[in-house]
């Protein structure tokens, strides 16, 4: 529980050695200077407060620029939110999360953003396969596929088209979740090949002008 000024005034006045040297009047120069030294107090008595929030990334305010600073963030991947709150969520996941090789680890990911994934993993065709059995290359054993379910709209917000001032390496159909794709493709093992599938419903009318 913090302290007033007033709690602090007394608290000041209390500790004057006995004496008509030392009066006791609030309103003597003695008492007004208390009074002064006693605001100081109250003041660093909230301040001290606010710190227990400042010291927490999810309420951070007057920090968050440092804290952020310290977790690398805006990162490439996510961008920079606009709102506070986003980017003290932003900032606690960032600084909470730990790193994980498992499907659960990865749809984690996904799920923070708003996205409902499905991941497969595959192999190669090896001696013992049954029929039905994927011929599959030494390659796909290091390989996944990260399936995402999103919706028309969002599919629509993320499409964009190869077009003058694009960069070499650029996709000539951009669309979907590239801020997760991003977020996956930093986590996942350095060894493998990560694969990104879309599933749309309903499907974008402007699809099928592509097809």
């Amino acid at each position: 529980m913090n302290r007033d000024a007033a709690a602090y005034h007394d608290m000041l006045l209390a500790l004057l050695p006995p004496g008509a040297a030392w009066p006791r009047d609030p309103g003597s120069r003695l008492g007004r200077l208390l009074g002064a030294e006693a605001d100081g107090l109250a003041r660093a008595d909230i301040r001290s407060l606010a710190l227990v929030e400042e010291a927490d990334p999810r309420t951070a305010l007057e920090l968050l620029p440092d804290w952020e600073r310290v977790a690398g963030l805006p990162d490439a991947c996510a961008g920079a939110p606009d709102a506070i709150s986003e980017r003290q969520i932003a900032l606690h996941a960032k600084i909470a999360e730990r790193g994980g090789q498992s499907i659960p680890f990865f749809t984690e990911i996904a799920a923070r953003l708003g996205y409902y994934v499905e991941i497969t993993e595959f192999t190669s065709l090896d001696a013992g396969f049954l029929a039905g059995d994927d011929a599959n290359g030494e390659d796909w054993r290091h390989t996944w596929r990260v399936e995402i379910f999103i919706g028309a709209d969002d599919y629509r917000a993320g499409f964009a088209e190869f077009c003058a001032g694009s960069s070499a390496g650029d996709r000539l159909i951009g669309f979907g979740a590239l801020d997760l794709e991003c977020l996956i493709q930093r986590a996942a093992p350095a060894h493998t090949i990560v694969l990104f599938a879309y599933h749309v419903e309903p499907t974008p009318e402007f699809y099928h002008s592509f097809i």
